[in-house]
């Protein structure tokens, strides 16, 4: 493990030698780091469903060179929406996080910026999103929609559930939905048992992610999963693995795949299968560092799975 990063302002959990801490001017900082630009991974997490949606779409159909651009223009609307949620969140939780020593040192309660600042910040973030959207077709373009609602939901779940993760997996799964209908220009159930699969994935993550938290978390109030589940963590865990795995091979079944392109996109859910795994054999919910790095390296579980469903959508 690098040691700590030793730029005075910077957040805790950023990444070691990310250039918005290195590089960026400084008057541009707070506002990336409200974006969550110098932590990726959140962005990756919502980019890769939208591309298993691709994936799914061209097994049940055909390739088509339409799909290069939704790919591309989910990436732009990934970084433009995952900025413009987590500003939402950092609005609503301001007073929370200058409680957390994760996260005191966040441009907002540590009056880098104001509330009013952030939420101009948001909505520019936010129009970025809709361009993007609005070239994806009638049928993704109502799913993007829809999808604001458990957006704003979402930072408050902790304050009355203890399963805030399911509202996270909810909100960052629809691009799964959203990718496939923006080929198929309709929404079939393979995209939606994706979806219910992304949501097990996501409570699994997150709730490794919610460990390094549980104790200031406890003290202050806030619900999650860890807290839930304590000591049987790792139990609840595998159940979650398993029914990620179980409801994406329910998915790529249901896209009527034959031959190798259903060999090969069940290849790529074994390679993910196989990587829950190892996280599970890593975890040491005593170790917030070993926790962070495990959150991090959901981005190459799911890649792996796009890698093969894209092999398999082209074949």
């Amino acid at each position: 493990m690098k040691p700590a990063i030793q730029i005075p302002d910077a957040v805790r959990d950023a990444v070691n030698g990310n250039w918005v801490d290195n590089t960026a001017p400084l008057s541009w900082r707070p506002w990336l780091r409200l974006s969550r630009i110098d932590r990726p991974i959140g962005t990756w997490l919502l980019l890769l469903p939208c591309w298993w949606g691709i994936g799914l779409a061209m097994m049940g159909d055909r390739a088509r060179w339409f799909d290069l651009w939704i790919a591309i223009a989910c990436a732009i609307g990934a970084v433009a929406m995952r900025g413009a949620g987590c500003t939402w969140n950092d609005i609503t939780d301001r007073d929370i996080d200058g409680s957390v020593d994760r996260t005191r040192k966040r441009p907002i309660p540590s009056g880098q910026v104001t509330v009013r600042g952030a939420l101009i910040w948001m909505g520019a973030q936010a129009l970025i999103g809709l361009a993007m959207l609005l070239t994806l077709g009638g049928a993704a373009i109502w799913l993007g929609v829809l999808s604001l609602l458990p957006v704003a939901i979402y930072p408050f779940a902790k304050r009355f559930t203890w399963w805030p993760q399911v509202f996270l997996g909810i909100a960052f799964n629809w691009g799964v939905m959203l990718a496939y209908a923006a080929h198929r220009g309709q929404l079939d159930m393979a995209p939606v048992i994706a979806w219910f699969g992304g949501i097990a994935w996501t409570v699994f993550y997150d709730t490794i992610y919610a460990h390094q938290d549980r104790e200031y978390d406890a003290l202050i109030g806030v619900k999650s999963t860890a807290r839930l589940f304590g000591e049987n963590t790792r139990t609840w865990l595998i159940v979650f693995g398993i029914l990620a795995v179980l409801l994406l091979a329910m998915a790529i079944g249901m896209t009527g795949a034959e031959g190798a392109s259903w060999y090969l996109a069940m290849a790529g859910l074994a390679g993910f299968a196989g990587h829950l795994v190892w996280q599970l054999l890593t975890l040491d919910l005593d170790d917030a560092d070993i926790q962070l790095m495990l959150f991090r390296s959901n981005r190459d579980t799911g890649l792996i799975l796009v890698g093969f469903l894209a092999i398999a959508g082209i074949v």
